[in-house]
């Protein structure tokens, strides 16, 4: 049931006496956000935008998201939880215990009613180096979750190049890729040299101290004189995949 209709019954059962005027309002409200007190849940995200609202653990306590993600469980909306350490997550696998936990990049998630996979095309995932592994998992869980196939390719960086012209007909397939680089953040106007498909280049705070945390690999990507490559934040691989997700399904 929609907002409209689910709006109009409401109103209905208000009219002919079956609830009060507060419990109407309790329930209109609820349509568009619940308030828990630490966080205005956004429960109406789904229908206006196709996309639920994702957790960003950072930052938030384990008791704060504990509630969140149950209150979405219990509206049947699907979680996908982000940043979510360890030590939290042995504090909710128990109470969430249908949730599936990646570390590395802190993914939670729990599928509460399957997502309709998307047979248009696939997203490849290109990463530098072995250690831009967390933010690159990120960005291909992140597509995964609202179903896209995704392919990776891990260490390809420019200092061995011919690692990523292995894989240059494989990527070469994809309708949307994902470069995830640091250090010079190079990769990015290779790939793009290279192929047809939009690229979404992620910067990642990995590297030597004049890297300062990522921000030169960013500064890099922006300046690329490759064209059609877009850039998110600094470690943002799921900005990445979420966008990924949005282009794979036009």
């Amino acid at each position: 049931m929609n907002t409209n209709d689910r709006l109009e019954e409401l109103l209905t059962r208000f009219s002919q006496g079956e609830t009060d005027l507060d419990c109407t309002q309790k329930a209109v409200q609820d349509l568009f956000f619940t308030d828990l007190g630490h966080t205005r849940l956004d429960t109406h995200r789904r229908e206006r935008t196709g996309y639920p609202e994702v957790i960003y653990c950072a930052g938030k306590t384990a008791d704060q998201i504990r509630e969140i993600m149950g209150h979405m469980r219990n509206r049947g909306i699907n979680v996908l939880a982000t940043r979510m350490s360890e030590a939290v997550y042995e504090e909710l696998k128990d109470e969430f215990s249908e949730g599936h936990y990646t570390a590395g990049p802190g993914i939670f998630t729990i599928v509460c009613k399957p997502t309709e996979k998307n047979t248009k095309g696939e997203i490849a995932v290109v990463s530098a180096g072995t250690s831009d592994f967390r933010v690159a998992e990120e960005a291909a869980l992140t597509a995964e979750f609202y179903g896209h196939a995704v392919a990776r390719y891990s260490d390809v960086g420019v200092a061995g190049i011919h690692r990523l012209l292995a894989s240059i007909d494989d990527i070469r397939r994809a309708r949307v890729i994902v470069v995830v680089a640091g250090m010079e953040g190079a990769l990015a106007s290779v790939v793009a040299g290279l192929v047809q498909a939009p690229i979404i280049a992620v910067p990642t705070s990995v590297g030597y101290g004049a890297n300062f945390q990522g921000l030169t690999a960013l500064l890099s990507m922006i300046n690329s004189c490759s064209a059609g490559i877009s850039v998110v934040n600094i470690d943002n691989g799921f900005g990445a995949g979420f966008l990924a997700g949005m282009i794979n399904a036009l």
